[in-house]
């Protein structure tokens, strides 16, 4: 099980962190990635951490913005964000169990690329 924390509502240039606890599974064993999406638009993976090469990936409207991580004592993943923009809005959803290749990162390849599913936080960036 995965469950988010950390989503709400922040302004434009603002910075946010969720956070993500796995139980059932040891997280450090997996590669693992946050996944968004805004109404109306496609499942994005945003950014990914391989557990074989420990390569990671971000999607190009993020990198320098974003950073992913995890704690193996605590079980846990994270997606630091920075100068965040209006269109960063969308449901932040975390995902392990899958796969960090260079694609797909947006559309019903996303959904099926991660075995485990976090319940989603939801983040918006407003003045």
């Amino acid at each position: 099980q995965l469950v988010e924390s950390g989503g709400g509502l922040v302004q434009p240039g603002g910075s946010l962190r969720v956070s993500c606890k796995a139980s059932g599974f040891t997280l450090d064993r997996y590669t693992i990635g946050w996944v968004r999406q805004a109404p109306g638009k496609e499942r994005e993976r945003v950014a990914c951490l391989s557990s074989f090469d420990r390569v990671v990936r971000y999607l190009d409207s993020v990198k320098g913005r974003f950073t992913i991580s995890k704690d193996a004592a605590k079980n846990e993943m994270y997606l630091e964000m920075h100068s965040l923009k209006v269109e960063d809005t969308a449901v932040y959803y975390c995902a392990a169990n899958g796969s960090c290749l260079p694609t797909p990162v947006s559309g019903a390849g996303v959904r099926a690329a991660f075995g485990s599913w976090g319940q989603g936080t939801q983040v918006t960036v407003s003045s």
